[in-house]
């Protein structure tokens, strides 16, 4: 193991994942009991997701289930990884956090992402289309009015949101980055193009930040997948349950609950390409590795934080591997 240490804070994110044979209400409850856990081992913020009509993801709520972890935990930060903006009215979202905010007062964070449904029939069903997206920035800079107390809408205010100060991220997906910088938010980026593209990404970020009251100096969290084992073989099998269905939704359309590792087919020559290169940008291997690797992302990006993502097949490898990883952070 090198010398150097991993000096940035660590943090997770928990997309409310379903295993085979599981109800979505248990993958739901285990998310709040995984909370408690990641706060036990010092871990800086936890946050939810927001996934809709998925059967291998059971996180379709994100401030509703923020609001439960947050219940159930004293001092771990938690927000949402995020909120999918395009799909909300920014009135709802800020009355949502706000009243978060008003509940657990400096623990709440606010993380918003750009994406709409996956599928139309989704999208209908939200009332939302993919033109919605288009209106990312306003839709921000409307939802920051309302805990300013300068709304866009005449006579309208975001109570109890006014006046409280709720820190805020932006997900990097497509032109993201140059939102986040344009608005004064940090930026929440995964190095799904790899890590120079998504080092492009930052720099451009840095560089064309313009400080806010929420953020006075550019803030990066870059977010990874990692598993941590006793052989690198052992962490990447860790790895395949949810590589795997997502390369099945790239394929199929649809993201499924996730199996065990024995039980994942022989891809086909596509599939394996694909499983591949979702791996080829995620971290796995042994204690000594990942610090390494970990330690080298963070010096690549210059990286403020980092958020942790992952989920196995077994819950209670992925609470070890979980472990493995503070225990890092703290050595």
């Amino acid at each position: 193991m090198s010398t150097r240490s991993l000096s940035v804070p660590l943090s997770v994110l928990d997309r409310s994942s379903i295993r085979r044979g599981q109800a979505p209400a248990d993958a739901v409850r285990d998310t709040v009991r995984f909370a408690r856990r990641m706060e036990a081992l010092g871990y800086h913020r936890f946050w939810v997701a927001e996934h809709h009509s998925v059967p291998g993801v059971a996180g379709s709520a994100p401030t509703v289930l923020a609001a439960a972890v947050a219940a159930n935990t004293s001092c771990i930060r938690v927000g949402t990884g995020g909120v999918m903006l395009p799909n909300h009215q920014p009135l709802v979202v800020a009355e949502q956090f706000g009243t978060l905010e008003a509940l657990h007062p400096g623990r709440i964070d606010m993380g918003l992402g750009r994406s709409v449904g996956f599928t139309g029939g989704v999208r209908a069903a939200l009332g939302r289309g993919k033109e919605h997206a288009s209106h990312f920035d306003e839709q921000i800079r409307e939802l920051l009015g309302y805990f300013a107390g300068s709304p866009v809408h005449r006579g309208v205010r975001g109570i109890p949101a006014e006046g409280l100060r709720v820190p805020a991220f932006v997900l990097a997906t497509g032109s993201g980055a140059d939102v986040a910088a344009d608005t004064g938010l940090a930026l929440v980026i995964a190095p799904v193009s790899g890590v120079d593209k998504m080092s492009e990404h930052i720099a451009r970020y840095r560089a064309t930040f313009r400080p806010s009251s929420l953020w006075p100096r550019p803030y990066v969290i870059v977010a990874t997948a990692v598993a941590v084992a006793d052989t690198p073989r052992r962490a990447r099998e860790l790895l395949l349950p949810e590589a795997w269905s997502l390369v099945h939704s790239r394929t199929r359309g649809v993201f499924p609950p996730l199996l065990p590792p024995a039980d994942i087919p022989t891809p086909t020559e596509r599939e394996a390409a694909l499983l591949a290169d979702v791996l080829r940008n995620q971290i796995h291997g042994t204690p000594a590795s990942v610090h390494d690797e970990l330690v080298a992302l963070v010096e690549r990006t210059a990286a403020d934080e980092l958020l942790i993502t992952m989920s196995t097949y077994d819950r209670a490898d992925m609470l070890d591997s979980y472990t493995a990883l503070a225990e890092l952070a703290g050595g």
